[in-house]
């Protein structure tokens, strides 16, 4: 487990991103957790610029699913909505994401249906404003060189 990490600006959210696109491989399923405003669409911001996607990362909330093209293909979900672990797998999303990466805001509520080779980001926010971010590997996650995450 690598943190909590203190972030204390949007910028600096989106830099953790950017460090954390550089370890990312096809395949790769990250999971984001943490309350509404927490950042996780700030951290997929940073993930996408490094891999090269030229427009603008939002929210997937409303549309579920959002796909950018870059050096590997980038789909971003919020399950937030979703009633189901049913309802995610029948999106049939980690077959679609297999040769890019698949990043799942609110990724606890359909843990079930994930893989067992795992990234978990937890985002906290503090009440003064920092937040802390915890990053832990599941399966061949536990192999790679999470210490390159910290500032």
């Amino acid at each position: 487990m690598i943190g909590p990490i203190e972030i204390a600006t949007p910028a600096d959210m989106e830099a953790l991103g950017r460090r954390l696109g550089g370890l990312l491989q096809p395949g790769d399923v990250v999971s984001l957790n943490g309350s509404l405003g927490a950042g996780k669409t700030l951290l997929v911001s940073g993930v996408a610029q490094a891999l090269g996607v030229e427009v603008q990362v939002t929210s997937p909330t409303f549309l579920v699913v959002r796909t950018y093209e870059g050096l590997l293909r980038l789909t971003h979900v919020d399950v937030y909505r979703l009633s189901t672990t049913a309802e995610f797998t029948d999106l049939e999303l980690l077959e679609a994401a297999a040769d890019g990466v698949l990043m799942i805001e609110w990724g606890d509520a359909v843990r079930g249906a994930l893989p067992d080779d795992l990234l978990n980001i937890d985002i906290t926010a503090t009440v003064d404003g920092p937040r802390l971010v915890a990053i832990d590997g599941e399966g061949e996650w536990e192999t790679r060189p999470l210490a390159e995450l910290k500032p």
